[in-house]
């Protein structure tokens, strides 16, 4: 698309902006120069999914540090991957990260496919991840969408359909406005404007190099762009965890792979609902901590009651499970829930000490 007029200039002054503001992140290439490693551009943008690039940069380097290459990262042993990745949340993401990595390696020789289209053939690849590393690896021009995008293309726009309804009408003002050159660095212009100028509260229009253009900026709100659809209550479910102890080690079970936190390390579990059951893996002399775990998910919320026990040399629980050492828990990538339900237990027994 040819970009003409009021969103030529839009383009025009956003990467005048971004060529002396754009932020230095380990990932990123300086403005005018396509990313040196596409590997290195599809690692950021699955980790950057969900989470902040503060919270990405510890773990970005460790993943670069350990699986240097794609073909270093098909490689890695599953559980490895997914111990690595606990922090990050969302672990289906860790899951497609690990199915692309080896379909790379296996169907494309190792490097990854310079075209959106092509791009969103890789499995767990979306729309988004497929416009970005075009874009910002390649030089494609490709529509790149993330929530800061979104933000600040509702506010130049005035786009007052509530969300999620109002996507079909961000991306189209999204493509109006994106360049047929530099779409890799417009892209990251966009996205960097979202996160320190264009911010969801209290945006800094003072200083926005787009504000001559920006139609919210008219309005007596523009932080109140995008609009959002009212948010529905969570539900609430209830499940049991168990803590079983033997010769300083926890018996930690493999999550089925399919479902939440699959393939993660875990203390055994009921179900998650209203009404779970709470018949315990193991006979034992079970002491239950008063307080529960609370946890969020995307879908409901949980408040996970904790027991544990200790067991006889020789004891060990039926099913798909291994003995840790508990001195060595913290290495044991368990997701935050379980992580947290360790903690409550080691906080009881020092409370009991």
């Amino acid at each position: 698309m040819h970009v003409e007029g009021r969103d030529r200039k839009i383009a025009d002054d956003l990467l005048v902006h971004y060529d002396v503001h754009a932020r230095r992140l380990p990932w990123r290439a300086p403005p005018g120069a396509n990313a040196a490693d596409p590997y290195r551009v599809w690692l950021s943008e699955v980790m950057l999914q969900q989470t902040t690039v503060a919270a990405v940069g510890p773990y970005y380097a460790k993943f670069t540090d350990r699986w240097p290459t794609v073909g270093d990262l098909a490689a890695s042993e599953d559980a490895d991957l997914m111990a690595a990745w606990a922090g990050l949340g969302y672990y289906a993401r860790a899951r497609n990260l690990l199915a692309c990595a080896r379909a790379v390696v296996r169907d494309h020789g190792g490097r990854f496919p310079d075209t959106e289209d092509r791009l969103r053939a890789l499995p767990g690849v979306g729309a988004y991840t497929a416009a970005a590393v075009a874009a910002i690896a390649f030089g494609r021009r490709a529509v790149v969408v993330d929530a800061n995008v979104e933000r600040v293309v509702a506010r130049l726009f005035a786009i007052d359909t509530p969300l999620p309804a109002a996507r079909p009408q961000i991306r189209a003002a999204a493509d109006r406005i994106t360049p047929d050159a530099r779409a890799g660095d417009f892209a990251q212009a966009m996205m960097d404007l979202g996160a320190t100028i264009c911010t969801p509260r209290n945006p800094a229009c003072g200083i926005c190099p787009l504000r001559q253009d920006c139609a919210a900026l008219l309005t007596a709100d523009p932080a109140a762009f995008p609009v959002k659809a009212a948010k529905k209550a969570k539900p609430h479910r209830l499940g049991h965890g168990w803590w079983i102890e033997r010769d300083g080690h926890v018996w930690l079970v493999r999550r089925a792979d399919k479902g939440l936190l699959g393939g993660m390390r875990a203390l055994p579990s009921s179900d998650w609902s209203a009404a779970p059951d709470s018949t315990p893996p193991i006979p034992a002399r079970w002491t239950t901590i008063d307080e529960p775990v609370a946890h969020v998910f995307t879908h409901f919320s949980l408040a996970l009651r904790i027991h544990h026990a200790h067991v006889e040399a020789g004891v060990t629980p039926e099913g798909d499970g291994a003995w840790w050492p508990i001195a060595r828990i913290g290495e044991a990538g368990l997701p935050t829930l379980f992580a947290r339900a360790a903690e409550a237990v080691r906080k009881e027994k020092h409370a009991r000490d």
